[in-house]
């Protein structure tokens, strides 16, 4: 192991979110009880205080133009992104870091700070899946992985939302001091080294808005009240009345999606939440409309690389008895 400083630099924020910050430092913390030797810096843009995203006051270091040169640079996440443009002196502070840094990384909504100073463009990159799609269409030049719980490309590091700063930080320490000792971090802290699947097993049932079109809101009312029926793009156009040919430009405008494509969906967020209620993979399955266990399986391989046993395991309710 490398007995050699390494100093992080971590850019905090008023709204910041205190996890994304605390998470990762706790991983570095724990490492340096192993031999690391972690220098963590807080750093604001004028070297005041911040107040984070729960009301807690973080004391920083200096400002971030003060910081030495760090070997690794954090940018940390906030509730107010995207919604809320980034600042100028935050993204001339990012930039001043970032150029000074050996390697770049960013957790949750931190993303939209590193796009806002051009990091990210050119890249492949990830953030929380609720925000994916809007820095994807803010940053057209990146390439966003919505799944990904973090992404590195080349010396510039993103993750997923929240807790993912915590499997961002134990790469970047694996990176430096091998698997043996991130092994040891994550024993430690009680988390996965690194956990299966992707962040979509995190996300929400029917993400985005509800269709538009009065025929597509109707087919969400009919597989929801009976699942199990049958649903064929000719069946669904005699039900609302209309051509196949109609209802499937319907999908592909509006959703971007096939009709069969789509009733999945729907019959997949229906399982997901007989799973996360203590029902068995099969009860589930069929309840939901599959034909048979292995099929809902195959759209649990594909759809979030896990199995629905696995996936049941991490989100069975606990009210359950």
């Amino acid at each position: 192991m490398s007995s050699a400083a390494h100093r992080v630099a971590i850019l905090v924020y008023d709204g910041v979110k205190l996890l994304d910050v605390v998470g990762p430092a706790e991983v570095f913390g724990e490492a340096n009880l192993l031999g690391a030797d972690y220098r963590i810096a807080l750093a604001s843009t004028t070297g005041a205080d911040v107040v984070s995203s729960i009301g807690m006051r973080i004391a920083v270091d200096g400002s971030a133009a003060a910081q030495p040169d760090p070997d690794t640079f954090l940018m940390p996440g906030a509730n107010i992104y995207p919604r809320t443009p980034v600042t100028r002196e935050l993204v001339e502070a990012t930039g001043d870091l970032a150029v000074r840094s050996g390697r770049v990384a960013s957790v949750c909504s931190g993303a939209f700070v590193l796009g806002a100073t051009g990091l990210l463009d050119g890249r492949r990159a990830t953030t929380h899946w609720k925000v994916a799609a809007e820095l994807a269409a803010r940053h057209p030049k990146t390439r966003v992985e919505p799944d990904a719980i973090y992404v590195r490309d080349g010396t510039v590091y993103t993750s997923a939302g929240v807790t993912a700063g915590i499997d961002l930080a134990l790469a970047l320490v694996e990176e430096d001091h091998g698997p043996d000792v991130s092994r040891e971090v994550a024993r430690s802290l009680v988390v996965y080294l690194q956990r299966a699947g992707g962040q979509s097993q995190f996300s929400a049932p029917l993400q985005g808005p509800p269709p538009r079109s009065p025929a597509l809101r109707r087919v969400v009312d009919l597989i929801t009240a009976d699942p199990a029926g049958s649903y064929s793009l000719a069946e669904l156009a005699a039900r609302l009345n209309v051509s196949t040919r109609h209802l499937t430009r319907l999908f592909r405008e509006e959703l971007d999606t096939t009709p069969a494509r789509y009733v999945e969906s729907i019959r997949f967020d229906i399982a997901k939440s007989l799973l996360e209620q203590g029902h068995t993979a099969t009860h589930a399955a069929s309840t939901a409309g599959f034909p048979s266990y292995e099929s809902l399986r195959r759209v649990f391989a594909r759809e979030m690389s896990i199995s629905p046993a696995a996936y049941q395991r991490r989100f069975t309710t606990a009210a359950r008895g």
